[in-house]
């Protein structure tokens, strides 16, 4: 009799279940596998253009489509452009990140005192307002100097933050084919390719292009309304 019971439950919880089953295994997980996706971001390495907190939307598709659940392409329409924030996995330990692009194949990288060099000339950079704000992802008071930064068709904020011992001097570097070079914006407070090499283009996976939503983990994840459905640049 229990025995019985136990097969009756399950089959009234496969009945119910069935079709929400069905549709995350064939629907869901392909299309977050292969076409689009979202991104949490724990870290402050992309401020001031991502923040921690922030649930960033990530189109799969953007370069090239992938069979789900695999890194095999099935093809290939375009590849990252210099400024694009894309996901990539670390080549050091294969940890998903979110990271812009600066260098691309051919291109000879070098940074002076945080001045980005591309093919030994320098990126054009306008200071913002004062020298120095708090971080704008933190209640922290954190002094940091904001700047923006030209890649090619690409106008973004960038910061450094005076009170850290960071990497501010590197290279020249040649990114080799195939290979892309990334950095994060915040140049005093990431992991990036100064750290860990060149990633693969078979290791970009997708370009990040707006925010989905966002919550302050700094206090008690309180929601930024502002920065709902906001692009990214």
């Amino acid at each position: 009799m229990k025995t019985e019971r136990v097969k009756k439950y399950l089959h009234s919880l496969w009945k119910e279940w069935r079709i929400p089953l069905f549709f995350i295994v064939f629907v869901v997980i392909p299309v977050k596998s292969s076409l689009a996706d979202w991104n949490w971001v724990p870290t402050g390495s992309m401020n001031p253009t991502i923040l921690e907190g922030d649930l960033i939307y990530v189109d799969k598709i953007a370069y090239d489509l992938r069979i789900p659940l695999t890194m095999h392409r099935l093809a290939r329409w375009s590849d990252p452009e210099r400024g694009d924030i894309v996901i990539c996995f670390s080549p050091e330990d294969g940890v998903r990140l979110v990271k812009r692009v600066v260098g691309l194949p051919g291109d000879t990288i070098e940074m002076k005192n945080n001045t980005l060099f591309l093919n030994g000339k320098p990126v054009g950079y306008t200071r913002i307002g004062r020298d120095f704000k708090e971080l704008p992802s933190s209640k922290r008071k954190v002094r940091c100097v904001l700047a923006i930064e030209v890649l090619g068709r690409i106008s973004h904020a960038v910061m450094s933050i005076p009170s850290i011992n960071a990497m501010r001097n590197f290279g020249p570097v040649t990114v080799p084919q195939g290979s892309y070079f990334v950095l994060g914006d915040n140049r005093d407070s990431s992991r990036d390719s100064r750290y860990f090499g060149f990633v693969d283009r078979e290791s970009i996976i997708g370009k990040a292009k707006g925010v989905i939503g966002s919550f302050d983990i700094t206090d008690k994840y309180q929601p930024r309304f502002g920065r709902f459905f906001e692009s990214l640049n």
